[in-house]
This record gives C-alpha cells, structure tokens and sequence, in this order.
C-alpha cells in the first residue's frame, strides 16, 4: 500500500480535530454544566476560573482545523462553508456570545448582570457543541453534493434525525468529559454534586451514543459497510468502548486525572472510528456517489502538500510545548483569585 500525502494529511487533519474535541469539548462540557451544577456566584466562579487560562487557546486548535481544510482541501473547504453557510454563521455567534459571556460575566458585582451572562454561557456551550454535531452529523450521513460541488440545503435540511442525534449525543458527550475535568479541578461541596452527577453523565452518553451507532447502521449501511470489508477496523470503536468504560472504573478509585485521559481517548477514538468509515470520502453526495469529494480528488498539489508538511513538521511541537505548559503551570485544584473571572 501506498502511502501518499493526501493519506498524511487526512491523518493530521483527523488529530487536530481530535485535539480540538478533546481540549475545547471539556471547557464547552464546563459551560453546558455551568448553571446545573453551580448553585452561587462563588461556585460558578470556580467554575470559570478552571477553564480561564486555556479556554482560549482550546479554541486555536478548530482555527488550525479549518486552516488546514483550507489549505490542504481546497474543494471541500470550499463546498462545506459554502454549503453550511448559514450554519456556520450560527455556530460564529454563539461562539462571540460564549466569548463575551465569559469576559464581560464578572465585570460588575450586580446579581441579574451575573446572571444573565451565565445564562448566555451555558446556553452559548450548549449550542456550539449541538452545532458541531449536527454539522459532523451531516457529513456522516451525506449531503446534496452536485458535480460542481454545491451543497443546496436550506438550514431545516440540515436538521435531520441523524444529525440531530449526533448533535444531541454531542451535547452529552461533552457534559460528560467536562465533569470529569471539573472532579480534578473542584473540591467541598462542588466536588460531591458532581461525583454525584458523573455516572448519570455518563449513562446518557453511553445510551445516546449506542441509538446512534445503531441508527448509523440500520439508514445508513455505507459506513459499516467499509467495517465489512476490513473487521481490523473494528478495533478503534472497540478500543473507544475500553475507554470509556476504564474512565468509569478510575473515577470510583479514585485516580479522577487518568480517568479524564481515559475520556479524552474515548473522544479521540470515535472520532477515528468515523474517519475509517467514511475513509476516503471527506463529503458524500445522496444525489451521485461520482460527486463525492475524497482525499484524493479535492486536495491540493504535492507541492503545496509538501510545503505545508515541512511547516507543520516545525510548527506543531511548538503548539504541542504552548498547550503542554499551559497545563503543567495551572494544574491542581481552583483557587479564585479577586482578579480571576
């Protein structure tokens, strides 16, 4: 087998995604829990102040994404913003408003003005992770895609069952990791409502993602139809379930950072698993599978290809070193400074 490097960059395209899933889905699964789980301005202080320092520099890695679409598929960058036009604008706001809610939230002392800014993050979390899901819903299950590579579906169009489902098990699967980096972050009182909370997390998350699975292979047979045809594959959802379920072993012993690597491979392991199933499809057409755009038929020249590698070679140990310190130097437990959020 041949290894190209449109085959690389699929590869790389795949781990920054899963980056951004791993490291922006617990501080977005923060926001989703922020009202439910924080019953005062003190707690829901904790709260922010345990995404404060990163929570920015999660959100480089979905820039990274897109910058890389870009650049080493021009077509379907093209196809998909053009397409889910609409729909990215949404997702563009409610990521403004979760930006400003969680600057603007503790600029005065006033209650209702707390309030209100803390009901504008959670909804804005919520929103953006049920977003991107049923935008990934919508490129698993196939979109409108003509010869000319134009995407005509209005933004009701996109809110099918499955991507629906997929954003919904979104939505459940981020709460579910956030609360697991909020049981390394938190202590007291905070601390035990969510111990209390995190297996019926993780319960829901399980059941959503089992109806979607089994959703995916009653309407739409192609991508277990590539698992027919190499059981090999099999090994990354099996491999994501051993992820899952260790997670929940290490939260009742006790060892909650290990649990939370546990989730983030969970995360990182499904969103592989969809990748092998659509492999080498990046968008699907319901109208001719001869329109579908693959790696191979949307991406750029190998020179660009080549050059883009050369810098990413370079430039990503530096990002890796940025998001590793950044970690290493805010760990532990919370503590809420009067110059924090």
């Amino acid at each position: 087998m041949n290894v190209t490097l449109s085959d690389i960059w699929f590869v790389l395209f795949v781990v920054i995604i899963g980056g951004y899933l791993i490291l922006d889905g617990f501080d977005m699964g923060v926001g989703i829990l922020h009202i439910p789980f924080a019953h005062s301005d003190g707690e829901r202080r904790v709260l922010l102040n345990s995404i404060g320092p990163v929570w920015d520099g999660n959100e480089v890695w979905l820039i990274l994404g897109g910058g890389v679409l870009f650049a080493a598929f021009p077509l379907v960058y093209a196809s998909l913003f053009s397409g889910f036009y609409v729909a990215m604008m949404l997702v563009l706001l409610v990521m403004i408003l979760r930006t400003v809610a969680i600057e603007f939230r503790s600029k005065r002392q006033s209650p209702r003005w707390r309030t209100g800014w803390d009901v504008v993050f959670a909804l804005s979390s919520a929103g953006l992770a049920l977003l991107l899901g049923v935008a990934f819903g919508n490129v698993l299950k196939g979109v409108t895609l003509d010869a000319d590579g134009n995407i005509r579906m209005s933004l009701i169009d996109l809110l099918g069952p499955i991507p629906l489902l997929v954003g919904v098990t979104t939505v459940a699967m981020f709460a579910m990791h956030g609360s697991i980096y909020l049981s390394m972050k938190t202590d007291e009182a905070l601390n035990a409502r969510i111990r209390v909370w995190l297996p019926r997390l993780m319960a829901a998350f399980f059941v959503l993602n089992t109806l979607l699975i089994a959703a995916l292979v009653v309407f739409h047979p192609s991508i277990t139809d590539r698992y027919a045809q190499n059981p090999w594959l099999v090994a990354f959802p099996a491999a994501a379930l051993a992820a899952i379920l260790g997670a929940w072993y290490l939260l009742r012993t006790g060892h909650q950072f290990w649990a939370f690597v546990a989730s983030s491979a969970m995360l990182f392991l499904l969103l592989v698993s969809a990748a092998a199933g659509v492999f080498p499809n990046l968008l699907i057409s319901t109208v001719d599978a001869a329109n579908n755009l693959t790696i191979y038929n949307a991406a750029s020249a190998d020179g660009t290809l080549t050059v883009m590698l050369i810098i990413a070679l370079i430039g990503m140990p530096f990002a890796l070193l940025y998001t590793a310190g950044v970690y290493y130097f805010f760990r532990g437990k919370v503590v809420v400074e009067p110059t924090g959020y």
